[in-house]
């Protein structure tokens, strides 16, 4: 699945991550994805995960790696796009409040009407999503 045209810049990843997770790790996982869909680095707007994540060392050098600073979504915007998350995870759900970590960055940071580009993928020690925000119509 591509992406559209419209969307190109306005692509989320979200991102659930163990604390041993090293920072090329991610980047290699948000790679990874962005391909899935046919996107580019630049189209990456915005590195997104968990509040009280956003301040480790990985996804803070992980972000960097794309120009990018983590943006740190609260417990309850998370739980506020569960209902659109396709991804359960009962281990997560128990933790987070949400099926999946990833997902719900992603929505929630790319914001009210986005939608999910890509379900959670994942490598040993990390969860990436892809969302992507509306973009409005220019017709007349």
């Amino acid at each position: 699945m591509g992406l559209d045209e419209a969307m190109t810049g306005a692509v989320v990843a979200g991102i659930g991550f163990r604390r041993s997770t090293g920072a090329d790790e991610i980047v290699a996982l948000i790679v990874r994805a962005l391909g899935l869909v046919g996107a580019d680095e630049s189209d990456l707007a915005v590195v997104a995960t968990a509040a009280d994540r956003a301040v480790e060392p990985a996804i803070r050098d992980a972000a960097a790696s794309f120009g990018l600073s983590p943006c740190p979504v609260a417990a309850e915007a998370l739980e506020a796009r569960d209902g659109q998350v396709v991804t359960r995870s009962a281990r997560i759900e128990g933790l987070r409040g949400v099926g999946s970590l990833a997902e719900a960055a992603a929505l929630a940071a790319a914001g009210p009407e986005s939608r999910l580009a890509l379900p959670r993928i994942a490598s040993s020690g990390a969860t990436c999503a892809l969302a992507v925000r509306p973009t409005p119509n220019l017709e007349p």
